[in-house]
């Protein structure tokens, strides 16, 4: 079990941390001292990768377990929460502050890092109260962190539900004319899900008992175990109808922030008045967060739900793949059609969890990753011709690869990584995420008709390169400048991490398979 203190703290608690101690100063820091602020952000946010870079080094990929503390890596565990309960066959509410990383989290704890760098470098867009933006900036940063590094249901719980605070403020304040609505529809679609994710996470905490203190536990890796769960309990044994409707709510809740169709609805127009810092940190990151709750919690703890409910997250799969395509290429809003883009992309994710298979998990984690950073640098792309024009109309411009070189080869990258062009990390994630489909012969024909996806997605990215790059400039925009060193600080690296992923997949893949493997043993295939 890999260990990282950092002045006797351990390091995932200051991946979590950091970011609201950087907050506590920036409050105390004058708000007219905003140039102070803001590179005091990315500073914080610096220190993030460079502490993920540590993570990395330290890594043992050989010995990465899903179901036991022991192969658990940087392990924080402490008592909480000790308190008895006068209640019959409670005793005692044992909640502890337990954090540890394995293949399933530590490429989600290091893209919380670099897309957190990135957004705050392409946050100084923002000219309107910047002191508080970046308070609540910092704060999002630990919500997000924290629910990738817990291992304490009810700890994850209290991450997932910190999230929604800041970026219900960084929507409804820092968005655009129609901000409020769209702030409210996504606190009230993602605290929907969350009351279904509590209630389960109630139910299998009364379900429970730990084996070796005999009281009702949230710890994950307990819950991982069968016997944990007691046979007459509410969800104990297997295949039964509570289990399976546990497993529904627990879906549902981790469905919306996917989003999974019909819970869709709240992204395109949370992406579309969210500035361009939070639409990175809103695809890059909180998307990733439902999938991976569904990995980390529904499957392992629900192994026999989840395969009775295979095929209909197949099926949900592929209708995210092409209904989001389809979506995509009805849109005249740049931005629009990048968030419905991450509707369908998000849907190869789905695919390669249903799947149950070692390649297609794999494809899974990989993807989730490879799209946090192409979808960052798509957004990140909008943003810097919005930034100039105040427009995002696809019929509004025509020309620009001529006048701007540097914007369109770097736009050019993240669209072509986006249709899974060989030699750029998504091919590589979107065809193990195919070939686990395929293997599977439950839903092999789900897979096959999913692929309608691909031609869908090159489409509408080819007839947006039309659209926007080629052809002849409007004489308005003739005085438009090429992109500066700012927003290429906040572009390249990410570019440098998609065409390396592409061309070595394996520098990625071999820290995420062992997980993969040892949760695939517990689904039974």
């Amino acid at each position: 079990m890999s260990e990282l203190n950092i002045l006797g703290i351990g390091v995932l608690s200051w991946m979590i941390f950091l970011p609201v101690l950087g907050m506590i100063i920036v409050l105390f820091i004058p708000k007219s001292q905003t140039k102070y602020i803001k590179y005091f952000t990315v500073f914080i946010t610096l220190i993030l990768i460079l502490f993920g870079a540590l993570m990395l080094t330290r890594y043992d990929t050989s010995k990465a377990g899903v179901n036991s503390t022991e192969t658990m890596q940087f392990v924080e565990k402490v008592p909480w929460i000790n308190v008895d309960i006068p209640l019959e066959n409670v005793g005692k509410v044992y909640i502890e502050y337990f954090l540890g990383a394995d293949g399933l989290s530590l490429p989600m704890i290091l893209l919380t890092a670099l897309i957190s760098f990135i957004g705050a470098v392409a946050s100084f867009s923002v000219k309107k109260n910047e002191k508080g933006y970046y308070v609540m900036y910092l704060l999002l940063v630990t919500g997000m962190m924290g629910t990738f590094c817990a291992l304490d249901l009810f700890l994850f719980f209290v991450f997932w539900e910190l999230m929604l605070f800041p970026m219900y403020f960084l929507i409804g304040i820092w968005g655009g004319e129609r901000r409020e609505y769209a702030a409210i529809k996504f606190f009230l679609y993602t605290l929907f899900g969350s009351v279904f994710i509590l209630i389960t996470t109630i139910a299998l905490f009364f379900s429970s008992k730990d084996p070796q203190t005999g009281y009702h536990t949230f710890n994950m890796i307990t819950l991982m175990n069968p016997n944990a769960l007691e046979p007459g309990s509410f969800l104990g044994g297997l295949n039964t109808s509570f289990r399976y409707l546990a497993f529904v709510a627990l879906f549902i809740g981790f469905a919306i922030k996917v989003p999974v169709f019909p819970f869709h609805t709240w992204l395109p127009d949370a992406h579309v008045e969210a500035p361009t810092a939070i639409s990175v940190i809103l695809a890059g990151v909180l998307l990733k967060m439902g999938t991976y709750g569904i990995i980390r919690i529904s499957y392992p703890i629900l192994p026999d739900a989840a395969k009775f409910f295979m095929y209909p997250l197949a099926i949900l799969a592929a209708i995210n793949i092409i209904y989001g395509a389809l979506c995509a290429m009805a849109q005249k809003d740049f931005k629009k059609l990048i968030a419905y883009s991450s509707i369908s992309h998000m849907g190869y994710v789905l695919l390669g969890i249903a799947s149950m298979t070692t390649i297609g998990m794999n494809g899974a984690v990989f993807q989730m990753f490879n799209h946090g950073t192409i979808t960052a640098v798509m957004f990140l792309a909008v943003g810097i011709i919005y930034d100039r024009t105040h427009t995002r109309g696809l019929y509004d411009f025509g020309g620009l690869a001529n006048k701007m070189p540097k914007y369109f080869g770097v736009t050019m990258i993240a669209f072509f990584a986006s249709i899974g062009l060989p030699g750029l990390s998504a091919f590589i994630s979107e065809a193990f995420v195919f070939l686990g489909g395929f293997k599977n012969d439950t839903i092999r024909i789900i897979t096959i008709i999913s692929t309608l996806g691909i031609v869908l997605n090159a489409g509408y990215i080819l007839w947006t390169i039309q659209r926007v790059f080629l052809g002849n400039l409007p004489e308005k925009w003739n005085e438009l400048k090429d992109i500066n060193a700012r927003e290429l600080v906040s572009t390249v690296p990410l570019l440098i991490i998609i065409i390396t992923l592409g061309i070595y997949p394996s520098l990625f893949l071999n820290l995420m398979t062992t997980s993969v493997k040892q949760l695939i043993t517990i689904l039974g295939f």
